[in-house]
């Protein structure tokens, strides 16, 4: 496989899903344009994002940020039941204040570089209560119901961030040993717009290029020049949409070549850079 395929649709301001999994599925590396947040009810399930991996202990709240690759393993052919919503990046930055941001969690989570938070009592809480509601009231048609969910939803995500800043919720280290590939894919992301080769980076980090290409696909399930590439597309569509020029945005994230980033870009996401304004 070459590309990342991309999972789920947004085009309202957050959807929640409550799937349950009978038979052992096995699940691809994907991302998504929008944030998503996972609470595991039952299944025996490791979740690996973006070269780490974590086993999941029922109740366990998972963040995966846009853009972010990951995928499950189910071990079992245990029922794998979880609950999902599906937030727009969109609308978490429409309520951002100086001193109040409902994305709050999922930066707390790149700072504390674990994806994975976990509660006591989580079946307890007033942030577990409030995502019942929710459930619920996405059955109900009664006056207001647009209305209501939207509330139910922001009063889960306050709940969310109040428990992410009280230290309410744990946030758990990951089980992976490759540490050298997890300080490459910090470096890659934090230095995404210079040019990198198999080469170089192997040099960088002191170890064989060939070591390097098997470990990264193991890791992540892709290439580096895959990955390196939908990241940089990515990040050109963000700044886009935030009204930069097609061609500079080609060039500030990374690509040496408009015809090469414009064929990318159409093949990636299946229109040009310039319908996505």
């Amino acid at each position: 496989m070459n590309d990342y395929e991309k999972r789920g649709y947004l085009h309202q301001d957050f959807r929640i899903f409550h799937p349950t999994d009978y038979s052992q599925q096995e699940f691809a590396y994907h991302y998504h344009d929008f944030c998503k947040i996972l609470i595991l009810l039952k299944g025996n399930v490791t979740y690996h994002i973006e070269g780490k991996a974590y086993p999941l202990a029922p109740y366990d709240l998972v963040l995966v940020n846009a853009g972010e690759f990951h995928r499950p393993v189910v071990h079992s052919s245990d029922a794998y039941e979880r609950m999902i919503l599906y937030v727009s990046p969109r609308f978490l930055l429409a309520y951002q204040q100086e001193d109040f941001d409902l994305a709050l969690c999922f930066t707390r989570a790149q700072e504390e570089k674990s994806n994975v938070l976990r509660m006591p009592s989580m079946q307890n809480s007033c942030l577990y209560q409030t995502l019942m509601t929710l459930e619920a009231a996405l059955k109900e048609e009664d006056y207001g119901a647009d209305f209501y969910r939207k509330v139910l939803f922001l009063q889960f995500m306050v709940h969310l961030n109040r428990a992410a800043v009280n230290n309410t919720l744990q946030f758990m280290p990951n089980n992976n040993t490759n540490e050298i590939i997890l300080e490459i894919l910090t470096y890659l992301n934090e230095h995404l717009t210079e040019p990198h080769t198999i080469d170089t980076i192997a040099q960088r980090f002191y170890i064989s290029k060939y070591y390097l290409m098997h470990a990264f696909r193991k890791e992540t399930g892709y290439t580096i020049g895959g990955y390196l590439k939908l990241k940089r597309l990515l990040y050109s569509r963000e700044l886009v949409r935030q009204g930069m020029k097609v061609t500079k945005a080609c060039y500030a994230c990374g690509f040496s070549s408009y015809s090469a980033f414009s064929r990318a870009y159409k093949k990636q996401f299946g229109e040009t850079p310039l319908d996505c304004k």
